[in-house]
């Protein structure tokens, strides 16, 4: 554990430092919902900051141990990632600015400052997507010696940029709920507010925009961890082109539940209570996933036959 430490220490500095201060602000967050008992769209004010504090924790790390995993340096994705560092702090400096002075961050037109600074955090976030993508396109270069983790990095790399477009229709003008001042909406067919999931505060009566946009962000977490299992208890029975296909079948049907649960909010309905098509689709891709799988799996080749060939 200790030695895991020291080499995460040497990562992407600028990265690490991000992800330290992050890890403070979610403690501070967490204090600020115990003693502040003010409440912002139906959740603890200081609810936003801990999401994005322990969000931006999450990402950073991964971010910085991807880009160790490089055969070699590339000052471009260092680059990059000191970008994401830069419009990250923009983002959150407005977030917990906002909740300092008791209002959103998130679609606020209510005032020339608030449609300024909202506006602001979409444009720090337009540079974030592109930095992201740069990062991804060097990693594909630079090709990761390790077959299975190079699967993982890349594909949650690009299933991470999914997520992030997964958050668009919320500020599209069909998002728009009619309040003055309201210039966007996570929530579809309710406003925003209502009745949600705990902690996550995911609508449970109506399309919540936000489950997408998690789901398919958090690949960039999700696949490497699956990569790690498969190689910490697969390694003996299955060769690593095997474990690498598999990475790429889970790949594919991540990136589809992602869309499938964007297009299930956008049709107003509640992650909880899916109609039957949705439950259809659902069904659909668990047999194909299942499928997939069985082939890959079935077509492997034993471990002596991996080592002879």
């Amino acid at each position: 554990m200790t030695i895991a430490l020291r080499r995460a220490a040497h990562w992407h500095r600028p990265l690490m430092v991000f992800v330290y201060a992050m890890a403070v602000l979610a403690v501070v967050s967490a204090v600020g919902m115990l003693v502040d008992s003010r409440v912002l769209t139906g959740v603890p004010i200081w609810l936003k900051p801990f999401k994005f504090a322990v969000s931006f924790v999450l990402y950073g790390t991964t971010l910085a141990w991807m880009l160790s995993l490089l055969p070699r340096r590339s000052r471009i994705a260092e680059w990059a990632a000191t970008v994401i560092v830069a419009t990250s702090v923009i983002e959150m400096v407005v977030i917990v600015g906002q909740v300092i002075r008791g209002t959103t961050s998130h679609f606020n037109d209510t005032t020339p400052l608030n449609a300024a600074l909202f506006g602001v955090m979409g444009a720090s976030i337009m540079v974030l997507f592109f930095a992201h993508f740069v990062i991804g396109i060097v990693v594909l270069q630079r090709r990761i010696p390790d077959r299975i983790a190079a699967r993982a990095v890349g594909w949650g790399l690009g299933l991470s940029l999914l997520g992030m477009l997964a958050a668009v229709p919320m500020v599209l003008p069909a998002q728009d709920p009619g309040i003055e001042g309201i210039s966007g909406a996570h929530s579809v067919g309710v406003t925003d507010g209502g009745a949600g999931l705990p902690l996550v505060g995911w609508s449970t009566t109506g399309g919540d925009l936000r489950i997408g946009h998690f789901v398919g962000l958090h690949a960039l977490q999700a696949l490497p961890i699956l990569a790690i299992l498969l190689s910490r208890f697969l390694g003996r029975r299955l060769d690593e082109r095997t474990r690498a296909r598999l990475v790429v079948v889970a790949g594919a049907a991540y990136g589809v539940l992602t869309v499938l649960l964007t297009w299930q909010a956008l049709r107003g309905q509640p992650l909880l209570r899916p109609d039957a098509l949705t439950l259809a689709a659902v069904a659909a891709l668990m047999v194909v996933t299942a499928t997939a799988t069985g082939l890959v799996v079935s077509r492997r080749r034993g471990p002596e036959l991996a080592l002879a060939a």
